[in-house]
């Protein structure tokens, strides 16, 4: 019998996010998290979901094969290690892979070449991605490697949607296009919302509203990406946690030339210190509501921000899509947040668009409606599980080539 185990990596600049999983039923075996690799103060947590006893290991990691070894040595403990021959491969999950990378992509000396050309427009991301999958080769150097790409699902866009209104010759040398993030995610929960619907992904039109932390929305229509609220970085669209989403361009020139900022000054402030943070000095959604709800008059316009820029959002796909069936909220905030999901669609009635309260109410970790029986649109929470998507495209590819050879 083929291979059924994958191994799923998300290596960030100091952590590498991990789960395995059985394909033949989908189910997890093990999860873990190493963090702060490089510091002192590491800590490898690992679960065993076959047992579900977490072990949690602290001192120093020094880098990203250090992590790794540690991960497998885990593994191994529970009989689940990465020399075990039911693993059939590992998956990466890679921040941006620019145009060309449209679907899951076994991992060569060429694919890591554009990888790392595309650290331009994913400085942050695409190194520490680099640096999982070549120490993931190197432990297994026998075993396919495939890089699942954040901007793949995204590429179904039209030009008129992924171009920026800029010089073309200009834009075409510098990669400068909308490239769209979360693409996992608005992939999974694009298919899971048609099954909820009961209908084929083919034929439905979706809004599928990502909220985290980082935060994205997409238009979809017949399964594929039309539009998306993301750019060249996640930085375009949503107001979220920390970034500004929207704004007019020309702020950063005034900055620069009125404030005196250096670019990696204004860097920082768009990415890191703007967004909620920056309009109420909170992230957490949890604590913002908790702050509207004494009055807090600060955290009430953050959330007002934060709420009619979604709104904004919403519309415009409605406009894109023409059809909309269904809008569907997922993600910490979008899964979690009952008053974000309920002012997001407020005043949209003439689009079809209501939310129940009391089922907008119910807590629940289930994919499910929160609109009433008779709305012209069904609105829907459902979970969002990156890891699962990256572990069926991975596994999808590796059976296929396998298969072929």
């Amino acid at each position: 019998m083929s291979p059924t185990r994958v191994l799923v990596l998300n290596s960030g600049s100091s952590s590498v996010k991990y789960q395995l999983l059985d394909m033949r039923d989908s189910s997890r075996l093990a999860v873990g998290l190493v963090e702060r690799i490089g510091e002192g103060t590491s800590r490898l947590k690992h679960t065993p979901l076959t047992t579900g006893a977490s072990r949690e290991l602290t001192g120093p990691v020094a880098d990203h094969a250090a992590a790794l070894k540690a991960v497998a040595e885990e593994l191994a403990k529970d009989g689940l290690g990465l020399d075990s021959p039911e693993l059939a491969a590992i998956g990466h999950r890679v921040v941006h892979g620019g145009k060309f990378f449209t679907e899951p992509t076994v991992i060569d000396d060429d694919v890591l070449a554009e990888i790392e050309r595309l650290i331009p427009v994913a400085p942050l991301h695409n190194p520490a991605n680099l640096t999982g999958i070549r120490t993931a080769m190197a432990l297994r150097p026998d075993l396919p490697q495939v890089a699942v790409f954040d901007t793949a699902f995204h590429t179904t866009m039209p030009e008129s949607a992924a171009r920026y209104a800029i010089d073309v010759k200009t834009a075409d040398e510098h990669r400068i296009r909308r490239y769209g993030f979360h693409g996992t995610s608005h992939a999974y929960v694009s298919r899971a919302t048609a099954k909820l619907l009961g209908r084929a992904p083919e034929d439905v039109n979706l809004i599928v509203l990502h909220l985290g932390n980082g935060a994205s929305a997409s238009a979809v229509r017949g399964g594929r990406c039309v539009d998306t609220s993301m750019g060249l970085t996640p930085l375009e669209g949503l107001v979220m946690g920390t970034r500004s989403g929207d704004m007019d361009p020309a702020v950063i020139f005034h900055l620069m030339r009125v404030g005196g900022m250096s670019t990696d000054e204004i860097d920082t402030l768009l990415n890191t210190k703007s967004g909620l943070i920056g309009l109420c000095g909170d992230n957490d959604m949890r604590e913002i509501r908790r702050r509207v709800d004494e009055g807090d008059e600060q955290a009430a316009l953050a959330f007002d921000i934060y709420i009619h820029r979604l709104k904004k959002y919403i519309g415009a796909y409605y406009a894109v899509l023409g059809r909309v069936d269904a809008v569907a909220f997922t993600a910490g905030v979008g899964e979690n947040a009952a008053p974000v999901r309920a002012a997001a669609i407020a005043g949209l009635e003439e689009l079809g668009l209501v939310v129940d309260g009391e089922r907008n109410a119910v807590r629940s970790d289930e994919p499910r409606l929160i609109s009433p029986e008779y709305a012209r649109v069904a609105v829907a929470v459902v979970p969002t599980d990156e890891e699962l998507e990256i572990a069926m495209q991975t596994h999808a590819l590796v059976g296929t080539a396998r298969h072929l050879t």
